[in-house]
């Protein structure tokens, strides 16, 4: 079931463009070959859209399970091709949706740090987390020394 409230306008002429749970946005029917997508409309500007536009389901001709396993396998570590063989696609749909994946994080992303509004002592503090934590994170080094011949001899 779609949730109305969580939806927003995408027309950026709209007074109520990118805000959600307004009261503004409708089910207007179905569409598709087996009219399996949802078509909304914005009850401010009369503008009909996907349920799914401001998602990186939009405009492709995959299943939503299926774009969710490829996301699923590629965090997993899994590679490519392995993926496309898993699900029985070709490699370059595989990039295809892992692309428009990355660039939907990324705009995500991008708004809610901008939506933020650190200063900057708050950023230099964030920084200086992320650089602590990397130094944390750094591997250990063997406590092993080696002669000359490349033999390890416990310290």
């Amino acid at each position: 079931m779609i949730e109305l409230e969580k939806k927003f306008c995408p027309n950026k002429l709209c007074k109520q463009y990118g805000l959600s749970n307004k009261g503004n946005i409708s089910i207007r029917g179905k569409y598709g070959k087996d009219k399996s997508r949802t078509l909304l409309y914005c009850r401010t500007c009369g503008k009909r859209f996907a349920s799914t536009h401001s998602s990186p389901v939009f405009g492709t001709h995959i299943p939503a399970e299926t774009i969710r396993q490829i996301i699923h396998h590629t965090a997993e570590g899994v590679g490519v091709r392995a993926t496309a063989r898993l699900l029985g696609l070709d490699k370059d749909t595989v990039n295809r949706v892992i692309l428009r994946a990355d660039e939907h994080c990324a705009r995500v992303l991008s708004d809610l740090l901008m939506s933020l509004e650190l200063t900057d002592t708050q950023i230099d503090e964030l920084w200086s987390f992320v650089k602590k934590r990397k130094i944390l994170a750094a591997p250990k080094t063997s406590k092993a020394k080696t002669d000359e011949h490349g033999s390890a001899q416990l310290a």
